[in-house]
C-alpha cells in the first residue's frame, strides 16, 4: 500500500480514531503479542478486530473488509515494496505510517511496527485511522479508499474499483444501493 500524507490530524473525526489507537496501545503494553495462528483462527481474529475497529458503523466495517480483501495480508506479514517500504499485517499498513503513529500514541517506532505486523486489532485500528484521515481530507468516500493506497490519482481510481469489487463479492451486488447506506 502506498500512502498519502494527511493534513487532517486535528479534526474531531480523526482525533476520535486516534483515541481508539491510543487506548488500544495501552491495552497492548500489558497483553502478550499474538503469535501466527492457523488460518481459521487467524481469520476469526481479523474479523473480530475489524468489527471492533468499525465501532458499530456498518458502512465502516464493510469498508475495512473491502480494504482487507484487497490487501490480503496476514498476521506477521511484511511485504517489501519497490520504494524500500514494507506493508505490514492483515491490512498491509505501509511502514511510512510507523513514525507518525508512534508519535501520536507516544510509543517507540519498534513497538508500533511490531504491533502493526503481529497484532490484528492494532493493524485494523491503524487502517481505520488512515482511511478516516483520508475521508476527512478529501470529503469523498471513494477518493479516501484510493488515498488509503496511493497519493497518485490514477492508482487511487484503480484501487477503489478493486475494493468495490471485493465489497460486492463479500456483501452482494446491492451493497451500494441507497437503502444500504
Amino acid at each position: 500500500m502506498n500512502v498519502r500524507r494527511s493534513r487532517a490530524v486535528h479534526s474531531p473525526l480523526v482525533r476520535r480514531a486516534l483515541a481508539g489507537i491510543l487506548i488500544l496501545s495501552f491495552v497492548l503494553t500489558s497483553a502478550p503479542v499474538m503469535a501466527k495462528r492457523a488460518a481459521p483462527g487467524e481469520a476469526a481474529e481479523i474479523a473480530r478486530c475489524i468489527r471492533i475497529a468499525a465501532r458499530g458503523r456498518v458502512w465502516l466495517e464493510k469498508t475495512l473488509w473491502g480494504l482487507r480483501e484487497q490487501e490480503a495480508g496476514w498476521v506477521g506479514a511484511q511485504v517489501a515494496n519497490a520504494n524500500g517500504t514494507h506493508d505490514l499485517g492483515p491490512l498491509q499498513i505501509n511502514t511510512w505510517w510507523v513514525p507518525r503513529i508512534a508519535r501520536l500514541i507516544e510509543r517507540s517506532e519498534y513497538q508500533v511496527r511490531h504491533w502493526l505486523r503481529y497484532d490484528a486489532c492494532f493493524n485494523a485500528e491503524a487502517a481505520r485511522w488512515i482511511f478516516l484521515s483520508g475521508l476527512e481530507t478529501t470529503g469523498d468516500y471513494w477518493k479516501a479508499v484510493g488515498v488509503y493506497h496511493s497519493p497518485t490519482a490514477w492508482r487511487q481510481r484503480t484501487y477503489a474499483a478493486k475494493v468495490a469489487t471485493h465489497m460486492r463479492a463479500k456483501f452482494g451486488q446491492g451493497i451500494f444501493a441507497e437503502r444500504n447506506r
